[in-house]
């Protein structure tokens, strides 16, 4: 899904300039938060690290892979960003629920 461009069509009334930044955003506060139910006890520099490593290399294989899409440093800032919710929704679900 990351790698595979998508269609952009401005007709539809959700489209907008941009959109791609939130899609970027949305999945990886969804993996930020995945991943950490999935290994709870990891600590935040570990965690941190493996995501932005995993999101320079989506960008990168978005670029080599050369299928329309290419390295967006836009892209990665909104992948750390969306990963930094996801640990933060996690660690308020995980506060509240003890």
């Amino acid at each position: 899904m990351l790698l595979k461009p998508g269609v952009e069509n401005l007709e539809y009334p959700f489209m907008f300039e941009g959109i791609d930044k939130i899609l970027h955003l949305s999945i990886f506060a969804l993996l930020g938060f995945t991943f950490l139910a999935a290994f709870p006890k990891i600590k935040f520099p570990t965690f941190i690290q493996i995501m932005i490593i995993y999101g320079l290399l989506t960008e990168i294989l978005q670029d080599e892979m050369h299928l329309g899409r290419s390295l967006e440093g836009l892209d990665l800032v909104a992948d750390i960003i969306g990963v930094l919710i996801g640990y933060i929704i996690f660690k308020k679900l995980v506060r509240t629920t003890i």
